[in-house]
């Protein structure tokens, strides 16, 4: 007779029994159909870099929340702390999806995040992010300088409760400076930063560089960057520290050498429209089929290939060093230009091609969609929504070989975590959330 203590270990032995002979079943049955079937194994996901770490994002739209979804690509555990009231208004931001408060914005850029609902302007809210930033690495936060401090969670308190803590704080000016105490979005940002001064045609209003979010998209990326840093440097020391991210710098840190050049010169650069002062040719060209594409000839090798590719060797001997071709930068750009013109895209970008010259089409997102090589590098993800369907994203860069991040769940509904830290993590009742919701803190 077995002993009480020895009968789970019998269920369990016999329940891998019955598993192993379900599994051999299944693989004889596929044997049967194919002889050359042979089992693999599915192999172990890979571990992600970030794995253990814990990240509150309490932060809103995108900048902060881009470095905080950087970090949950590769592994973090990323909870979005959002008001009760609506969550982050990034949720209806842009286009709508079949959930009214999940727009295909929030879907895309909120991605491997559980969220949470907290009201910050409550005392006992203040005190349950208290009791969660305990057991953090890293808390995300934009709003403006002093915010935090209003509801007595400034850095010295942050601290004190954990003194490992990362805080990224992105603000439009800083923390300091004259004007620190200004509201800041991306677009704004470029045009502080100097970006936007640069953008569009000479003599014309300055257009929108790139979209109206990329400020954000940088200062997300600085944003990563220097939290990595601020948790290398803990690693050493023990100690946390805040990151400080303003949106013009980080718009500011990447236009080349107009700083040096007007510090020595006081040069200032004007648009360049589609080109640029420092090389020639190097812009973008209409094609006989009305597309566009990209030539850059930053030095005179690759301009003698552009010379061959468009049969046009007399070009060399004329323009073949740089300082000649920018003193002639006009009649340089006209041969290009009645190149361009005489061709369709695809016959252009052949001749670049077979003569090693830098070309690329000027991609629409439907070119992108059909491109060969997006497709092949993976460069885009299907995730499949419960309630949504099938939305296609960016997927996770930069691309790691031994610990590669993933993409395993868009932007989450509003609180679905709610119950997962309220309840198993923290250890409150379904009555005392009930409760902590009637009262508007969570």
């Amino acid at each position: 007779m077995l002993l009480v203590k020895e009968r789970p270990l019998l269920l369990m032995a016999h329940r891998c029994f019955i598993d192993l002979c379900l599994m051999n079943m299944s693989n004889l049955s596929k044997m049967i159909k194919d002889p050359n079937y042979q089992h693999k194994p599915k192999p172990k996901p890979k571990p992600k870099p970030m794995n253990g770490l814990r990240v509150l994002d309490i932060a809103t739209f995108v900048a902060a929340p881009h470095a905080a979804s950087i970090l949950g690509e590769f592994g973090a555990d990323v909870i979005k702390i959002e008001n009760p009231n609506g969550g982050d208004p990034w949720r209806r931001f842009g286009t709508a999806s079949e959930e009214p408060d999940r727009s295909l914005a929030w879907l895309s850029e909120a991605r491997n995040k559980r969220s949470i609902t907290l009201n910050f302007r409550k005392l006992e809210g203040v005190e349950i992010f208290k009791r969660l930033v305990r057991s953090a690495d890293v808390v995300c936060e934009n709003f403006r300088p002093g915010t935090l401090e209003k509801w007595g969670l400034g850095w010295d308190v942050l601290q004190r409760i954990n003194p490992g803590l990362v805080l990224l704080r992105v603000t439009g000016y800083g923390q300091d400076g004259p004007y620190k105490d200004r509201p800041g979005f991306a677009r704004i940002g470029h045009a502080v930063g100097g970006l936007t001064y640069l953008s569009g045609l000479p003599g014309e209003v300055p257009v929108t560089p790139g979209s109206t979010s990329l400020g954000d998209y940088i200062t997300g990326m600085y944003g990563a960057i220097g939290v990595l840093m601020a948790l290398r440097h803990r690693d050493v020391s023990g100690v946390g520290q805040i990151v400080d991210m303003a949106l013009y710098e980080s718009v500011f840190r990447v236009l080349d050498e107009i700083v040096p050049r007007y510090a020595r010169h006081d040069y200032i650069r004007e648009p360049e429209g589609t080109g640029t002062i420092n090389a020639c040719p190097h812009g973008h060209f209409v094609c006989a089929d009305g597309k566009f594409f990209a030539i850059a000839c930053t030095t005179d090798k690759m301009f003698e290939r552009l010379c061959l590719a468009m049969d046009r060797r007399d070009l060399v001997s004329a323009y073949g060093a740089q300082q000649e071709r920018l003193a002639a930068r006009d009649k340089v750009i006209k041969e290009v230009n009645i190149w361009a013109g005489s061709l369709p895209r695809d016959e252009l970008l052949a001749q670049c091609i077979k003569n090693d010259v830098p070309a690329g089409p000027i991609n629409s997102i439907a070119d992108i969609f059909n491109d060969p090589h997006f497709k092949a590098r993976k460069d885009m993800v299907a995730v499949d929504v419960p309630g949504i369907g099938e939305v296609v994203v960016p997927n996770v860069f930069p691309k790691l070989t031994e610990s590669p991040g993933e993409v395993q769940s868009l932007g989450p509904s509003l609180g679905d975590a709610n119950l997962a830290i309220y309840g198993d993590e923290l250890g409150l009742t379904a009555s005392e959330i009930d409760a902590l919701k009637a009262r508007g803190v969570v």
